[in-house]
């Protein structure tokens, strides 16, 4: 078990991801339909045909849905690994270099600006002015993570042997996803909505997932491999079919540049 002072630090997190861009892009969730629809909702308005950048794109997971929808993005992403992996995916959809802070892309020149997964690697005293900053007047911030839900018992179990056995536990950077962590100013005037969905994923592929999360990979590989092998056990006395529903709630924060 990892000590709270043995805790790797923001950055090293932020840039973990990089070294295992290939097996986040292949077993990391997705997002469901009703999130894109909510978005359209809240701003009054179509993706489709909309100036989006998508920023932490990473390997493009949330890109590729708004791709999809019609939107005409770019994405924006700081790491090597991440980019490259996108790249890869996503040939045809132009990517930046760049993060939240310091965001290369014109003032007032966005109808959207999406963070999925990737506000909470910002810093908010940077991140808030520069999204206000790039959104043209009435465009929309759309802030949002998967976290899962731990009302079900077997995912409230399982976030538990996680915490106990590295000290801290996923849910980590998303326990806290509220208005005030997320803009301690309070300019922008979020709103909260909730998605619930959820897939169906063999038990091997559920822990490849797991093993794709910062709490995984700044622990290193030996610590790693020893815990998921515990868990796959666990896991195929639990759902001896070898399948596993994992269950998520969208936590979608949204706003309108005034």
């Amino acid at each position: 078990m990892t000590s709270s002072s043995d805790t790797p630090g923001h950055a090293t997190r932020a840039h973990s991801f990089n070294s295992a861009a290939a097996q986040y892009a292949a077993n990391r969730p997705s997002y469901p339909t009703a999130l894109l629809d909510t978005i359209e909702e809240l701003a009054g308005r179509p993706l489709a045909g909309a100036r989006v950048a998508d920023v932490g794109a990473g390997t493009g997971i949330a890109t590729a849905l708004l791709h999809a929808r019609g939107a005409d993005v770019i994405a924006v992403e700081p790491g090597d690994g991440m980019a490259a992996q996108f790249r890869h995916t996503l040939p045809d959809v132009p990517i930046v270099r760049g993060d939240g802070n310091h965001l290369p892309l014109g003032t007032a020149s966005l109808d959207f600006l999406t963070y999925a997964q990737s506000w909470h690697w910002t810093d908010p005293a940077h991140s808030v002015p520069e999204a206000l900053r790039v959104l043209r007047p009435g465009g929309a911030l759309a802030l949002w993570w998967n976290t899962g839900a731990l009302d079900v018992p077997w995912l409230a179990e399982a976030a538990q042997r996680i915490d106990r056995y590295f000290g801290e536990s996923i849910p980590a950077n998303t326990k806290n996803v509220n208005t005030r962590v997320v803009d301690p100013t309070g300019r922008l005037g979020l709103t909260r909505r909730e998605v619930r969905w959820s897939r169906r994923v063999p038990v091997d592929r559920h822990l490849a997932n797991l093993g794709s999360h910062s709490v995984f990979l700044v622990h290193g590989e030996e610590a790693s491999t020893a815990f998921l092998a515990e868990e796959r056990d666990h896991l195929m006395r639990a759902f001896p079919d070898g399948l596993v529903e994992e269950v998520y709630d969208v936590v979608l924060l949204f706003a309108t540049r005034a």
